[in-house]
């Protein structure tokens, strides 16, 4: 497994056509690789990506992959051609070393989203969660299977005698729209998303199932820059 950390040229217009649709992004990173991604297995590792804009003037795209990718296209249409390059690096190590109890900072941009319906003969609906509070739920609920759990705050740090429980920010809604083409049939449909991103810290409680979700992303829309969590030293 691999981490790639990319800087984006926002100056350019090639950086800008890309960062305004998830399609263009997802199919630019998908080309980085010299043989075809395989279809992946459920819960085996993918292909992840995210984009992390920091500030105004700098923009992140992450990528974690089974392969090595070369983004000499991306240099060429969307960063700096003279000077500027991207960091890959062995992740296979870095997952190897996680422990049970190990507490980490984490980012994860994901797609909350829950099935619902109006009546009892209706088809289910996959529907967005819009407010922090239903967000924050649906990463908790995910928590235990996904190998970590949220800490939690002191109660002397708590603003609110519920719902700020965890050491948890939830900033960036992104609404996505684009149209989207079905490979098997030609047909064209049109996808709509909500991304948000979670800042938190965590504890593992289970490495096997944190490698996993690490390397095969947590939620929907994985392809669409969603899923992929990343972890930093605490403090």
């Amino acid at each position: 497994m691999y981490l790639t950390r990319f800087r984006i040229n926002t100056a350019r217009v090639g950086a800008r056509r890309l960062l305004s649709s998830s399609q263009r992004l997802h199919a630019a990173v998908m080309s980085s690789f010299v043989e075809a991604a395989p279809r992946h297995e459920e819960g085996g590792p993918r292909v992840l990506w995210r984009i992390d804009r920091n500030a105004k003037p700098e923009v992140i795209l992450y990528v974690v992959s089974p392969d090595r990718p070369d983004l000499t296209h991306l240099v060429e249409q969307a960063g700096w051609p003279t000077t500027g390059t991207w960091q890959t690096y062995d992740y296979a190590d870095f997952l190897s070393r996680l422990t049970a109890g190990d507490t980490w900072a984490f980012r994860l941009t994901a797609n909350p989203v829950h099935n619902i319906r109006r009546t009892a003969d209706e088809p289910r609906k996959r529907t967005a969660h819009l407010t922090p509070r239903y967000q924050a739920q649906w990463l908790l609920k995910r928590q235990k299977e996904a190998g970590f759990r949220v800490l939690e705050k002191p109660k002397e740090q708590r603003r609110l005698a519920e719902g700020d429980e965890h050491q948890l920010i939830i900033h960036g809604r992104d609404p996505r729209s684009f149209g989207k083409t079905e490979e098997a049939t030609g047909r064209k449909n049109h996808v709509s998303l909500v991304a948000v991103t979670f800042d938190g810290r965590l504890e593992i409680t289970d490495a096997d199932a944190m490698r996993r979700t690490l390397t095969s992303g947590l939620g929907k829309a994985k392809a669409y820059g969603c899923g992929l969590m990343t972890l930093a030293p605490v403090g």
